[in-house]
């Protein structure tokens, strides 16, 4: 008996800990104060609110239709007003049907919590039942078999003791076995929750943007109406102020890590070619190359003299640098690439330490990729680039390339405020946006940026 007991508790003592409630703020961004708001609570409520928003879907995706039918028609200020005129009715509805997916998410949401809730009662319930039935074992067990012999004045009154064991012992695999099922459930409802809570921060930021973009096309539409009535000015002189500015945009240089630039119009480009096999946006992807560019502008430039130590000298000024890149990780990579592509090692450009951050430098071209990140996706590289030799880490289209297979692994092409945020935070660190402030930062940083850059695109 006393083995048997024995057992259980040890396996007691190794079960996993129970997973916490883990709620995600919802306060990012303000609701559309104009928009219609439903109850949807109730089961019959439900159904209005989702008939409501596929009623939105389908009023947007006929508004849409109207959109593409302008855009198709001759060039005139009428015309163009139109077409404006559509694309803030199409933006308008967006956000109507944003906002009732909203709703119903709200409840969704309320719904979770709520089971989330009731299985954590229940788990503390079995975990109360749980500590009773073991302590009763307890008392059984600490009795040897000779004494419980001799307490009994019967031999029934034996197995009657030996029968409340057995139902002891039944009654615990019982209560683990509930234990087991309802901490699957919450775990899965948890899951459930954070999707949609993200899902939700989706569709707000999605609003937010989209007001902007009424904005902009309100204010360019009153520009329209402006200049329409002013005889001398013709819709042919807009159209070759638009063209200038596009040129202006592409011939803009596009910074890139280790002081490097090129034309804007590549860099989109390059993006866009990177998108076509991956999923992820230009603009995020150009977001997060802008990011490095920085990060790169911030660690210096370096060369690694030491091969057996990783240390090196600073490419400006000559002067020593320690830990320019990890020996047991990333030297041998490093002269594997560099030889591959005619460089010379220790005359090759690569990132210095961070002195704030600590740890090694030996991050290469605009993607600041480390060596033996590199060499993971050189198959992978090779087969998308349509190229036989070594991928070139300092070559802005590959680093384009390589950025963009890195961000889809981490989940960007999904596409979405919450899945690129989170995927330029593990670009940037290996973990998540909610790891620290620091890395969340990155990431709110990478999205703002994206914001502007697709304007930008845009008004190509």
């Amino acid at each position: 008996m006393k083995g048997m007991i024995s057992k259980i508790i040890t396996n007691i003592r190794t079960c996993k800990p129970f997973l916490a409630v883990f709620f995600v703020s919802i306060a990012l961004i303000p609701l559309n104060t104009h928009a219609q708001t439903y109850s949807c609570n109730t089961a019959a409520e439900k159904v209005v609110c989702q008939a409501a928003y596929n009623q939105a879907l389908a009023d947007q995706a006929a508004a849409q239709k109207q959109l593409d039918a302008a855009q198709g028609q001759s060039a005139s200020f009428s015309q163009a007003i139109a077409v404006l005129a559509a694309k803030i009715k199409v933006a308008q509805l967006d956000i109507k049907a944003k906002n009732l997916l909203i709703q119903n998410l709200g409840n969704d949401i309320k719904d979770k919590t709520n089971r989330i809730a009731d299985l954590e009662n229940h788990i503390d319930n079995g975990k109360e039942t749980l500590a009773d039935l073991l302590r009763k074992t307890r008392e059984i067990d600490a009795y040897s078999l000779p004494e419980i012999l001799l307490s009994q004045s019967t031999v029934a009154g034996f197995f009657k003791d030996v029968d409340s064991f057995d139902s002891l012992q039944k009654s615990l695999q019982t209560t683990f076995e509930a234990l087991r099922s309802d901490q699957a459930s919450t775990s899965a409802e948890k899951s459930a929750l954070t999707t949609r809570q993200n899902k939700e921060m989706d569709a707000r930021y999605a609003i937010q943007q989209q007001e902007k973009n009424i904005q902009a096309d309100q204010a360019e539409q009153k520009a329209l109406l402006a200049a329409s009535k002013q005889k001398e000015k013709t819709y042919a002189s807009v159209v070759a102020d638009k063209a200038s500015q596009a040129a202006k945009i592409r011939a803009a240089l596009f910074p890139l890590a280790g002081g490097q630039k090129i034309p804007f119009g590549t860099a989109l480009k390059y993006a866009q070619e990177a998108s076509a096999k991956t999923g992820v946006r230009p603009a995020f992807l150009l977001a997060i190359l802008t990011n490095e560019s920085a990060l790169g502008a911030n660690v210096g430039q370096c060369y690694v003299t030491d091969t057996a130590t990783g240390n090196g000298v600073n490419v400006k000024t000559g002067s020593y640098s320690a830990s320019v890149m990890k020996p047991s990780r990333d030297v041998q990579p490093f002269i594997t690439i560099t030889r591959a592509l005619g460089f010379d090692p220790t005359k090759t450009v690569v990132s210095c330490q961070q002195p704030s951050v600590g740890g090694w430098g030996g991050a290469m071209g605009p993607a600041q990729f480390i060596p033996s990140t590199w060499m993971l996706f050189v198959g992978r590289l090779k087969s998308t680039l349509g190229v036989i030799d070594m991928p070139n880490p300092w070559n802005a289209e590959h680093a384009f390339m390589a950025s963009a297979l890195y961000l889809g692994d981490l989940g960007a092409s999904n596409g979405g405020y919450t899945a690129e945020r989170n995927a330029a935070c593990k670009y940037y660190s290996g973990s998540s946006c909610s790891k620290s402030r620091a890395i969340a930062s990155y990431g709110d940083n990478a999205i703002s940026q994206a914001t502007t850059i697709q304007r930008s695109i845009d008004q190509l």
